[in-house]
């Protein structure tokens, strides 16, 4: 591979694109994230390929969309088989850690079918989407799917913090002045400071954890991509001194919502406004409370970013390390009577990409903002190219950013980009009454406009450029119908072109074009397909003798 490259996959869970001051937020400073943006590209126009945790994850890991990924929603695990970005770096000799949460659900039957180990280093790859768990923790509770048992419990119980669940009982309940446990899932309590100390509290921890794999990687001379995994600012909404108190009420943007949103809104988006979680963070005092919280989260990872690129910096590893900031989806915080982050406004299907290339070819680019439009998927083929492994198309949906970075202008660059949402798992159906396959919404942009649409629902539409706050849905509007086919064409064709042909390369495809030109390649012995008499047959075995005569 010539000389040793890394990359560091920085990733948050549920931060929005906005709430960043380089982005323009008014009272939220962060000041290391903007320093990363100041030495790379900041992509406005970045979307995930679901707002869902586990499926947007699964699409970063794979480089695949949701549609040929097949982990549809939370829980629902990644087949076996399917390549990840583990898989990749491998084979290029690169060693690829986990250093937090994927959100992965281990696809056991099929191990079970194939005869895979769950304890073999092949069984813990395919269980852990590639990656070497590192540190594994998806920040849930012990006896979920996901991570039953985490080393961070392990870590607070041997400092001093001891409970059944000590990441919720300590590091995710708020404590009163008379050392009351208040519940971290309430709302009501996310002005409360969390019930540890800030460095022993998940954010740091995980900090902690990546530099000590960076150090083992490079004292053993390995190159290696970590991918840190931030857990915050997702909720519990709970925050550790000082920062619980850093942001108060007076911080908090108005909401982005209008109440006709509330007349005859689009079905599937009435269905989650009247989620408990929409009509509580439609509430003023629920913002009030929660959203001075996820700042400080926010804030805290920030700090936190200082830490680490003050590590990075003592051992000159900037000078060889690919950086990407970002986050798996955003969050509504109350915008469009909405909580959480099932539907598809900006504010959750759009996020944070920062992109730190060391490369002195993307010198000229520094500090600058790139609009192109910008997909998770296209992060495994960034970093295989940066560190210097094939292309694989045939694989790999998504593109490399690296000639955007380097202040190239590709041909033929993305013109959509695409996200989807399987909402069967989710109250929605019942309120819609709809079958388990029916209940599937798309959203395709252009960066102008942003359609979504699905079986048995009207379509949405939205003008990004005359309605930037996507307050007013025109996906029935007689007069924007022709946007609405224009784009719905557009995601027929995408629909149309999945990569399925996974096994073998587009050259395997091609490697009989320049036969084709010359003769007819089905003339090889004992393959005679279609020819009517021998004289016909003659003339292409001369063709053939011809053209193999001209290449030797």
């Amino acid at each position: 591979m010539g000389k040793r490259k890394n990359v560091l996959f920085i990733m948050c869970d549920q931060l929005r694109y906005d709430y960043l001051s380089c982005a323009g937020h008014p009272t939220l400073s962060t000041p290391n994230i903007d320093s990363l943006a100041a030495r790379g590209v900041r992509f406005t126009n970045c979307y995930v390929q679901s707002t869902v945790c586990g499926p947007s994850r699964m699409s970063a890991y794979t480089g695949r969309y949701m549609r040929s990924h097949g982990s549809t929603q939370n829980g629902i695990p990644l087949r076996v088989g399917e390549p990840t970005l583990g898989d990749h770096l491998r084979e290029i000799d690169v060693r690829c850690a986990l250093i937090g949460k994927t959100h992965m659900v281990a696809d056991q039957e099929g191990m079970e079918r194939l005869g895979i180990d769950p304890d073999s280093i092949i069984g813990v790859h395919v269980a852990q989407c590639g990656f070497e768990p590192y540190e594994r923790d998806d920040g849930l509770h012990p006896s979920s799917d996901y991570d039953a048992d985490p080393a961070y419990d392990a870590y607070l119980r041997e400092h001093g913090f001891d409970a059944d669940n000590p990441w919720e009982y300590w590091a995710n309940s708020g404590e009163g002045d008379d050392g009351e446990n208040f519940n971290g899932w309430l709302l009501t309590h996310a002005d409360k400071a969390a019930r540890i100390p800030e460095e022993h509290s998940e954010t740091p921890y995980m900090t902690r954890r990546a530099m000590r794999f960076i150090e083992e990687a490079e004292a053993k001379g390995q190159n290696w991509c970590a991918h840190i995994s931030y857990i915050k600012p997702h909720w519990p909404y709970i925050v550790p001194a000082p920062y619980h108190a850093m942001y108060s009420s007076a911080d908090v943007k108005p909401p982005v919502r209008s109440e006709a949103e509330r007349i005859h809104p689009h079905p599937v988006l009435k269905a989650f406004q009247a989620e408990r979680f929409s009509v509580n963070f439609s509430r003023d005092e629920v913002r009030e409370k929660v959203i001075p919280a996820y700042m400080g989260l926010i804030k805290q990872i920030d700090d936190q970013m200082g830490v680490l690129f003050k590590f990075l910096e003592e051992r000159s590893l900037f000078e060889d390390t690919l950086i990407v900031f970002t986050s798996d989806h955003g969050d509504y915080l109350g915008d469009h009577w909405l909580g959480e982050k099932y539907m598809f406004h900006d504010v959750s299907v759009k996020v944070p990409m920062i992109v730190y290339d060391p490369s002195p070819k993307a010198d000229a680019t520094r500090g600058t903002v790139n609009d192109s439009l910008v997909e998770m998927i296209d992060m495994a083929p960034t970093f295989l190219e940066h560190l210097g492994g094939k292309a694989k198309p045939h694989v790999l949906e998504g593109r490399s950013v690296l000639p955007l970075v380097r202040g190239e202008n590709p041909q033929n660059w993305r013109s959509f980009a695409v996200s989807e949402y399987d909402y069967a798992g989710e109250r929605a159906r019942l309120a819609l009454d709809l079958p388990v396959s029916e209940c599937r919404l798309f959203m395709i942009t252009d960066g102008r406009f942003k359609l979504v649409t699905g079986p048995e629902v009207p379509p949405m539409l939205f003008d990004l450029a005359g309605d930037p706050d996507e307050l007013v849905d025109r996906g029935r509007d007689p007069a924007m119908a022709y946007v609405v086919n224009r784009l719905r064409a557009a995601l027929e064709h995408w629909m149309a072109t999945p990569a399925n042909r996974i096994t073998v390369s587009d050259d395997w495809v091609t490697t009989s074009d320049e036969k084709f030109a010359h003769f007819d390649p089905l003339i090889e012995p004992g393959v005679l397909i279609g020819y009517w008499d021998e004289a016909e047959l003659a003339e292409q075995q001369e063709a053939r003798r011809h053209w193999m005569a001209s290449k030797t």
